[in-house]
């Protein structure tokens, strides 16, 4: 019945201003004047003719240096943080090297180890505390291990790590000599965020993004820091020699400026979303949350009790109703068959046209694979 995601895509983007946008963790809820005007008087000033500054706008890197909060870390910008994550599985891992990561992931960049001839170590994460641990990273060092990827808050569990896990954590990649990828993309949304390059800042390679907090996906912008020594090792496999996008660097230059005065109320109302979400899936029998709250801007709806496939409710969310969620077949090789992730950085809008077509769908596929045990789904 399923449809390959590609087309699921195209469809949506074809019909994007009929989509409620839950598939891809973005962030609809900054207000569009946070950039309107410096992208307008940018364009007017035809800044787009000529290349930007190859180490890019002075004054965005201190932003994001200040942004981070850690001393003595430099930033280097890359065409989003996906690109920074394969510069440095490329620079930083051989053939045969190990990395210790989790299932569910984001497995891109499982994807970007194993083009560097060096493999994962997934440890199952799919129960509680649902993220790694400290003693599961322990046991996991080996003598091949070259990096430990450390997505907090995870995608796509939404699951977030305390102070005291983070310090663990960067205290192995400390002894061990290894380095620690430290993903932070979704820190903002978390409740109280820590940096592993506070505990280990020689071992520490921090990505992050503009995409997700600043609601800029679509300009592509993100990078990593480091300590500067660290630098010239990752960089030399940059292919933006002439620099990033300017009218991106233009949009999180702007963003960053204003950041603390918005960033409140988006976090707010993503979580009240998710507030939402949980009520609604309360009233579908088989169907879980196993972890809220996220501490990022999305979370996992796990149907497997239900019977229905995770494609199937892709599918029909997107094609009967215009709610586009994603099916967890993407993020992880045990358990993908299970879920759907679903982000929330919406309008309470889109949240609702979600809250009306999940019950009713649940219902209708349920009763076309009836699990013994299991009653139909009733509306919340």
């Amino acid at each position: 019945m399923s449809s390959p995601a590609g087309d699921a895509f195209r469809y949506a983007h074809a019909h994007s201003h009929e989509i409620a946008w839950l598939s891809q963790n973005t962030n609809h809820l900054v207000p569009p004047e946070v950039v309107r005007g410096a992208l307008e008087e940018a364009i007017r000033e035809r800044r787009y003719e000529g290349y930007p500054l190859a180490s890019g706008d002075p004054e965005l890197l201190d932003l994001v240096t200040a942004d981070l909060g850690i001393a003595g870390i430099r930033p280097f910008l890359t065409g989003g943080g996906t690109e920074s994550l394969y510069m440095i599985t490329r620079a930083l891992l051989a053939p045969g090297d190990e990395v210790i990561a989790s299932d569910p992931s984001y497995l891109i960049i499982h994807r970007f180890v194993e083009l560097a001839g060096a493999r994962t170590v997934n440890l199952d994460v799919y129960a509680p505390p649902y993220h790694l641990t400290p003693e599961r990273v322990q046991e996991a060092i080996g003598p091949r291990t070259k990096m430990i990827l450390l997505i907090d808050p995870l995608n796509p569990l939404g699951s977030g790590y305390s102070r005291e896990e983070v310090r663990g954590i960067a205290e192995i990649a400390h002894d061990h000599h290894v380095t620690l990828l430290n993903d932070v993309t979704y820190r903002d949304f978390a409740e109280r965020p820590s940096l592993a390059a506070e505990f280990a800042p020689e071992e520490t390679v921090t990505v992050w993004s503009v995409s997700k907090n600043c609601g800029l996906a679509g300009m592509r912008l993100g990078g990593f820091s480091a300590r500067p020594e660290r630098l010239p090792a990752i960089a030399r496999y940059n292919t933006n020699d002439l620099g990033v996008n300017l009218l991106a660097q233009v949009a999180a230059r702007a963003a960053l400026r204003s950041k603390p005065k918005w960033i409140g109320e988006v976090v707010r109302q993503t979580r009240a979303n998710g507030a939402r979400i949980r009520e609604v899936v309360a009233g579908v029998p088989g169907a879980a949350l196993p972890v809220y709250p996220s501490q990022a801007n999305m979370l996992v709806i796990d149907v497997g009790a239900t019977g229905v496939a995770p494609e199937a409710v892709q599918e029909a969310l997107l094609y009967r109703h215009g709610v586009f969620v994603r099916a967890g077949n993407y993020l992880s090789p045990r358990h993908g068959g299970r879920f759907v992730r679903i982000s929330f950085s919406n309008p309470p809008a889109d949240i609702e046209r979600f809250a009306k077509s999940f019950p009713e769908e649940m219902r209708r596929l349920s009763a076309k694979a009836r699990v013994p045990g299991v009653p139909a789904p009733t509306a919340p």
